[in-house]
């Protein structure tokens, strides 16, 4: 049996994993992170992105969309504090998509710095979502 370690992710809204995984791979703010049972302690921010978790017995991996927060590693529990998570298989692609388009007409239409760097956070998150359902479909 492989060795395993505890994942919790969860978001302000709701406990979205909670359980043991052989594997995670997380989108931290300098590039992905793959983490094994009994890493070294670490903790980082995390960018709009998929998190990949591989739970013992399955061959299949785990999606879970993140759109941003906090990555805690201790030697046998991960703990992944997220603004928002959504599970993989509930992403929907056609919000994603419109989410994307009013994000690039905003960016477009700007009427101060603030709507400008708002319009930045959403298009990051839309195309972090819509790079998670792709990879969705290419595990399936």
């Amino acid at each position: 049996m492989a060795a395993t370690m505890h994942v919790d992710i969860v978001s302000a809204e709701e406990s979205i994993y909670s359980g043991t995984a052989e594997f995670l791979v997380a989108p931290a703010e300098m590039g992905e992170v793959g983490i094994y049972p009994r890493h070294a302690p670490m903790m980082t921010r995390i960018r709009p992105g998929a998190v990949r978790l591989k739970k013992p017995g399955e061959t299949e991996e785990e999606l879970v969309y993140v759109s941003g927060g906090l990555l805690e590693v201790q030697p046998d529990v991960i703990t992944i504090l997220a603004d928002t998570a959504v599970r993989g298989a509930d992403l929907d692609e056609a919000k994603a998509l419109e989410a994307k388009q009013k994000a690039e007409a905003a960016m477009k239409d700007q009427s101060s710095k603030l709507d400008f760097a708002r319009a930045q956070a959403e298009l990051a998150q839309a195309i972090a979502q819509l790079a998670a359902i792709r990879k969705l479909r290419k595990t399936r």
